[in-house]
């Protein structure tokens, strides 16, 4: 596949994965949403539609890796040019810029009327009217639409919570044999993946909101901390580091193991 086929693919692709995944985050947790508190079932499953919908679309094009521990996987496997990572990086990063940009458009009024309701306010920061940069300097109000973050802050629990999530994702999709023949997911290939992500949410999913993807958190984390959203508070750079290599390290053991066990 050519350089504009892997740009193209890459960032369509992970930009409607990022918009209907990080939507599903938004229509849960903003007021004003018709699905304001519909739990973490909910977000699951639209995280699930959210890769089979941006699968399908790139699939025939760049291959829709749409994750750089994929990319990174497959590349240890044998099935994309090292020559080519960089650029489905590039592009994955860009399109998940993109589709959180999307995500604030889309729900432009709840985010404002979330982020200016003083009840809100309230039981985030403990004062009424603001958010107190002082008691909650690491994340905001909303930066779970745009972004993961653990239960229990352990930099060493929470990385390896990402390297074994990441592991079954990235070896789940290169048992399916994929880019063999340089074509990418099938259709039945993006269910299974998608199936895949629904499962890891639900079993794996509790400790650090299941980044196991790069762009997936550094992409939105990026677009929360420039988008000007009032009383947004922090953006977690702190923790940012940890759904970035988590993944890349679950990425490279599955691609390692796979040529073991399954090559």
């Amino acid at each position: 596949m050519s350089s504009s086929d892997i740009f193209i693919g890459e960032t369509i692709g992970t930009a409607v994965l990022i918009l209907l995944g990080g939507g599903v985050c938004a229509a849960v947790t903003l007021k004003h949403s018709k699905a304001q508190n519909a739990g973490w079932v909910a977000i699951t499953f639209g995280w699930g539609f959210a890769v089979l919908t941006g699968a399908y679309l790139a699939g025939g094009v760049s291959g829709a890796h749409l994750n750089p521990a994929v990319t990174i996987g497959l590349a240890i496997e044998g099935g994309t040019k090292w020559g080519d990572v960089p650029l489905y990086l590039a592009s994955q990063l860009l399109g998940a810029m993109i589709g959180a940009v999307l995500v604030w458009l889309t729900y432009y009024g709840q985010f404002r009327a979330h982020l200016t309701d003083q009840q809100i306010l309230r039981d985030h920061s403990g004062e009424e009217g603001m958010v107190d940069k002082a008691a909650a300097p690491k994340a905001g109000p909303v930066l779970g639409v745009f972004s993961t973050g653990p239960e229990i802050r352990n930099a060493v629990q929470n990385v390896l919570t990402e390297v074994i999530a990441t592991v079954v994702l990235v070896l789940a999709i290169l048992t399916q044999g994929l880019n063999d023949d340089g074509n990418g997911l099938g259709t039945l290939g993006a269910l299974i993946t998608a199936l895949v992500v629904v499962g890891i949410g639900l079993s794996l999913g509790g400790p650090t909101g299941y980044a196991i993807n790069p762009v997936r958190d550094l992409g939105p984390r990026i677009v929360h901390a420039l988008l000007p959203l009032p009383n947004k508070g922090g953006s977690d750079w702190g923790y940012a580091w940890v759904p970035v290599v988590g993944p890349l390290i679950g990425g490279a053991l599955a691609g390692g193991l796979y040529n073991l066990a399954f090559a």
